[in-house]
């Protein structure tokens, strides 16, 4: 059975063997179909291949166990891969904002823009597709194996078939409507790029959380408080503490239980609630549990 390490490598080799093949066809047809908004779109495949190296590198890292010098394993350099994924998308769309505007401002200014070829327009349909489906399967693969990293990078997947929109509206419209509309070029591209700045925010807000300890959710919190406060003889559930770990969590809380109860029933509460929050959240969850005593009045 493939481990989980092995199936994120699988899947990001997949989709870094179609970035390599789509970035190389994309800049053959900007420069034999002498269009700009497609050689940006290569630049932009280009990105999504640096990402694929990024978690490449990272992966390992984070699959590696806990030792002496991280006793919470190394969870966090995914999260730290993912803050990075987010940084070059945000940097990508950024950059299609730019070109787009300034090709927009040159087109105002009474500059006539150049009228691309055909196989540029081919080459955005084929990116389009290609990138959807690599989209779809590193999204479904990412969710299954609860990896934000690969949830990110399959964003940096659509992020381009997004931006290959653009380049066959911008490309198809110079084609059929003639030059006098090549500025759907630039425009496109503005309101593709605006897409992707929002989903580089989401996430590179979800990892900065990660890396200063944010909390989990409160309506997951509200299930574990739920979970413990299920097993019989505890009660008053209370200092609640998670957060994130790369794809696992930490919880750590305190309980009540009657003071006079068998240090070893004391002992398997307390192991009954980690087997039910890692039945919940996985059995790489990481709990801790305090017992307190009730005071008898």
């Amino acid at each position: 059975m493939m481990t989980r390490e092995k199936e994120i490598y699988k899947v990001t080799l997949i989709g870094s063997a179609g970035n390599v093949v789509l970035l190389t066809f994309k800049f053959i047809a900007g420069l034999l179909g002498h269009s700009s908004a497609m050689i940006a779109d290569a630049v932009h495949s280009l990105s999504d291949f640096i990402t694929d190296v990024v978690v490449l590198a990272f992966v390992g890292i984070s699959a590696k166990p806990q030792d002496l010098s991280h006793d919470y394993g190394h969870g966090k350099f995914e999260t730290i891969a993912s803050f990075l994924i987010g940084l070059a998308l945000m940097a990508a769309a950024t950059g299609i904002i730019v070109t787009g505007t300034m090709k927009l401002v040159a087109w105002i200014n009474g500059d006539d823009l150049a009228a691309p070829g055909w196989i540029a327009l081919w080459a955005a349909l084929l990116s389009i597709v290609v990138k959807e489906l690599l989209y779809q399967y590193t999204a479904r693969k990412g969710r299954k194996l609860d990896s934000q990293v690969m949830v990110a990078n399959a964003w940096h997947h659509r992020s381009d078939a997004l931006s290959s929109i653009g380049a066959a509206i911008g490309i198809g419209g110079a084609i059929w409507l003639g030059r006098r509309w090549t500025v759907l070029d630039p425009l496109a591209s503005i309101i593709v790029g605006l897409m992707l700045v929002r989903v580089a925010w989401q996430l590179l807000k979800t990892s900065v959380g990660e890396l200063t300890e944010g909390s989990l959710p409160e309506d997951t919190e509200r299930e574990i408080v739920a979970i413990i406060a299920s097993v019989d003889d505890v009660h008053d559930p209370h200092n609640l503490h998670t957060r994130r770990i790369g794809n696992r969590i930490a919880i750590e809380a305190h309980v009540r239980m009657d003071g006079s109860l068998p240090l070893t029933v004391v002992h398997d509460r307390a192991t009954a609630i980690e087997h039910k929050l890692k039945e919940r959240f996985g059995d790489y969850t990481h709990v801790s549990i305090h017992t307190e005593p009730i005071k008898n009045k």
